[in-house]
């Protein structure tokens, strides 16, 4: 059964000496999660107009040396603003639809290079090392010279990541040196992309997600583990408390979403002897927890970064 395209309707607003009423676009493939309300609602507040665009029903096509894009054979062609929520199964074609937006010079809030970059997980250590950022030891699973690498580790315990993986899932906790190198040999004969990366015991189970937007902490929560698990995820059971950054947290945080162009995100810190350290960036952040955990409406400060930002390229 086709969609229609739903509008959530608002009224003008004013950004500097103009009224605008802006057309605001939530890429997800449901309007039903949590975040996707959340947002809904916080532009709906500020009086915008706003729609969700699901990106399994769009299609992106090129023609007459035109970008065109449609959605449910509507073309579309009068969106100010793209919030993306695309998940990790939709990475390509999600962004591809974003560079089509992008070319038509709409706003993203996370750019389509940022997501793509943030979803590798050794692109983003690469590219956050380049700005010099702190990070746990991690090397790339190279076919060649395996062993060597894993020696590097010592016998101790090793995390091991799924380029890929999320909410937790595809880490993988080894306990020693044979353990490790039995788990990234079966890795290997399944063609699957993985680093190894140093297990930091002192975080105990336990890790700071600050949520970045433009060049601020808007709010941070501490995750910890549930029953002993090393992952304190709460898609994992985890549970999470409202947390106070320190300074240089802060800036850890700001520098991770500079370095990886995105303008909303989430970064992932673990406390170590030798200061914080980034675990992971998420360019789709989910809401329900943070926003649980310290009370503060990140959605609408997500709106109105977006409201000012987007509104400069509005003529």
């Amino acid at each position: 059964m086709q969609k229609l395209r739903l509008k959530y309707s608002g009224f003008s607003v004013t950004c500097g000496t103009h009224n605008y009423q802006m057309n605001i676009a939530i890429l997800s493939t449901s309007e039903l999660l949590y975040s996707t309300q959340s947002l809904v609602a916080a532009a709906e507040k500020r009086n915008h107009d706003v729609e969700v665009i699901d990106p399994t029903y769009c299609n992106v096509l090129i023609e007459n040396n035109k970008v065109l894009l449609q959605y449910h054979n509507e073309v579309i062609n009068d969106i100010d603003a793209i919030i993306p929520r695309i998940g990790v199964l939709n990475t390509y074609f999600g962004t591809s639809i974003l560079r089509h937006f992008e070319a038509m010079d709409v706003y993203t809030a996370a750019s389509s290079l940022g997501i793509s970059q943030s979803r590798d997980k050794w692109i983003s250590f690469q590219l956050m090392a380049k700005a010099g950022l702190p990070l746990p030891k991690t090397t790339l699973g190279s076919p060649a010279y395996l062993k060597d690498f894993l020696k590097d580790f010592g016998n101790g315990q090793v995390i091991i990541k799924i380029l890929e993986g999320t909410h937790g899932n595809g880490v993988i906790l080894c306990e020693n040196y044979t353990n490790a190198l039995s788990t990234v040999e079966t890795l290997q004969g399944l063609r699957t992309r993985f680093v190894m990366q140093e297990f930091i015991a002192e975080s105990r189970g336990t890790d700071i997600r600050a949520i970045v937007v433009g060049n601020k902490v808007i709010a941070a929560m501490k995750r910890s583990s549930k029953d002993n698990d090393f992952r304190s995820n709460l898609h994992q059971g985890g549970s999470a408390t409202t947390y106070l950054l320190s300074d240089r947290e802060r800036e850890v945080a700001i520098g991770a979403a500079k370095a990886l162009q995105l303008d909303v995100c989430g970064v992932d810190i673990l406390q170590s002897k030798r200061g914080p350290l980034i675990l992971e960036v998420n360019s789709t952040p989910g809401l329900e927890g943070i926003e649980t955990a310290s009370g503060i409406s990140v959605a609408g400060a997500i709106i109105e970064y977006v409201e000012k930002t987007a509104s400069l390229n509005i003529p």
